[in-house]
């Protein structure tokens, strides 16, 4: 995964999680829906990561086996 998209995961996830710990003083069904909402934006920065790492090894092994 390149830089700037990891910095962006990990950006929106601090950021997500900061609003979530502010609205639970305000609303508890808002803070669970962020709450949520921040666990699947971390997933989701591992599951790009993980098809990333998958092509890169696809690509890798092609370029070892056209050798």
């Amino acid at each position: 995964m390149s830089k700037g998209l990891s910095l962006w995961f990990a950006f929106s996830s601090i950021i997500l999680l900061a609003v979530t710990a502010i609205m639970i003083s305000y609303s508890g069904w808002l803070a669970s829906l962020l709450f949520v909402l921040s666990i699947a934006n971390i997933g989701w920065g591992f599951v790009i990561r993980a098809k990333k790492e998958r092509q890169e090894g696809r690509a890798a092994s092609t370029s070892e086996s056209a050798s």
